[in-house]
């Protein structure tokens, strides 16, 4: 295949002297499959599966830059492993938008926190593009690539070739469907949402055969229009945290301004905690609680005395999305620190039973190796505290309920995405873990392996991909 833009050297005209911003300077270039070189340590022979990353990779195009991170165009890295070579191909997922902005030179769309370059006359006009970049679901059949303002892009598992949208053998081409469905550890039942804008919005509820068909469908009725990015799945139930965010529609439908710009932190309204029963999915009780902001939930569980507890990366505000605006143009300079938290909650009633920080220190991208009490947690943090403005993360740790949290330092420079957890069939305690790490001293990017117990003692194996991944956000792991 072509490649979209060169990348083997560094690019000239980085937006910022920020050492991560060389990865999203240019479009990412894609490579077909390749077997990726071990540059230090040894591939561990019971590794066999496939690790899939989606994530932003293309920030410009004409001269105009996008205005949120969120923008950037979706493109997935696929590494096989088969227990002696790692196998890579990274590729841009073919959208509409993306075709057709391909073709044109320039942009086209409206995203989530960018306005395309014609006047205001003709922006409500303008569609918005299905970026497809935010996450990835592995089913028998296909991959799909998640963007929570549509549906899904169907891919090939190998190829990783674009086949087109998917609606889940009943959706609508006006569905959403987020990027944070969640499967049912022991029916294999995947739960979806998504939101259907309106005066006031409507969370629509899905329930997913194992191979990714929908079954059954509800909805529940919301004030205003919030937006709600992930959710909790604790055994026979579904949580919501409805942040209070909500959408000023009007200027964002008639382009006066971006979505983003149009969101508004409204505290007042306090967070509203909503369960459904995973059954019938209906809701079953909403209760009040104190204002906060999330993006992600981290692992949750049943107790044994009915209570549902989860783990959350918690804000303080909404200033978090100014932020990941900002990281878009390779320069950040808003505070925006977020802990991990954990509610303890009553599902019959939705009051929050007790709360305690587990982490008191900025993380983000959390990722649950088990289901109960006992299940670790990985996540990405900064090196050094206090947390660093201007720079993206720097480390991954790992969190146990017993020993507490382990921080692996990537070194001054370098970039670990998301750490995914590998189960290991001969020690199933014992996870390996799995980061792409960007080097910016070296303008390269790598993927780790690490024993997931041992963090603090580094990486088992790096293995060198050929081009440059752009920063992404979540990935999944397959194993054979």
């Amino acid at each position: 295949m072509a490649p979209l833009a060169p990348s083997r050297s560094h690019p000239a005209a980085a937006p910022t002297s920020a050492l991560w911003a060389g990865a999203i300077a240019q479009p990412a270039t894609e490579f077909a499959a390749t077997t990726l070189p071990v540059l230090a340590g040894q591939l561990p022979a019971g590794l066999r599966g496939t690790l899939y990353r989606n994530g932003p990779a293309r920030f410009e195009r004409g001269g105009t830059r996008v205005g949120h991170w969120f923008d950037g165009d979706g493109a997935v890295l696929r590494v096989h492993f088969d227990g002696d070579n790692a196998v890579g191909t990274y590729r841009y997922v073919r959208s509409a938008g993306f075709v057709e902005e391909e073709a044109a030179e320039q942009c086209l769309y409206r995203g989530y926190g960018t306005l395309p370059p014609v006047s205001i006359w003709q922006r409500w006009q303008t569609q918005i593009k299905n970026a497809a970049n935010t996450s990835v679901l592995a089913l028998p059949d296909r991959l799909l690539t998640l963007w929570e303002g549509g549906l899904p892009h169907r891919l090939d598992l190998e190829t990783l070739e674009t086949i087109g949208l998917d609606n889940l053998a009943e959706l609508q081409v006006s569905d959403t469907f987020t990027a944070h469905p969640k499967r049912h550890p022991r029916t294999g039942k995947i739960f979806s949402f998504g939101l259907v804008p309106g005066g006031n919005a409507t969370l629509k509820l899905y329930r997913l055969s194992a191979t990714g068909a929908v079954e059954k469908t509800s909805s529940i009725p919301l004030a205003g229009i919030p937006l709600i990015h992930d959710f909790v799945l604790a055994d026979r139930y579904l949580v919501f945290c409805v942040s209070p965010v909500r959408l000023s529609p009007l200027p964002a439908l008639f382009g006066l301004s971006s979505f983003s710009d149009a969101l508004q932190w409204q505290p007042q309204q306090g967070t509203q905690i909503i369960v459904v029963d995973a059954d019938s999915l209906e809701a079953i009780a909403l209760e009040a609680a104190d204002p906060w902001y999330q993006w992600h939930f981290s692992h949750s569980y049943l107790d044994f005395d009915g209570t549902v507890v989860f783990d959350v990366v918690r804000y303080n505000d909404f200033a978090t999305n100014q932020y990941l605006r900002e990281v878009a143009s390779g320069q950040t300079s808003t505070p925006a620190d977020a802990q991990l938290w954990q509610y303890r909650i009553d599902p019959k009633t939705a009051k929050i039973l007790d709360q305690q920080c587990l982490i008191d220190r900025h993380c983000e991208f959390p990722v649950a190796f088990g289901h109960d009490e006992t299940a670790t947690t990985y996540l990405n943090v900064h090196r050094t505290v206090p947390t660093p403005v201007d720079e993206l993360f720097g480390a991954i740790a790992r969190l146990d309920p017993k020993a507490g949290l382990t921080v692996a330092d990537a070194g001054e420079g370098r970039y670990p995405s998301e750490p995914i957890a590998a189960a290991n069939p001969a020690n199933p305690q014992q996870p390996w873990v799995l980061t792409v790490v960007y080097d910016g001293t070296e303008h390269r990017s790598e993927l780790w392996i690490y024993e997931g117990n041992e963090l603090e003692k580094g990486p088992i194996c790096r293995l060198g991909l050929p081009e440059v991944v752009a920063h992404s956000f979540h990935g999944t792991w397959v194993s054979e």
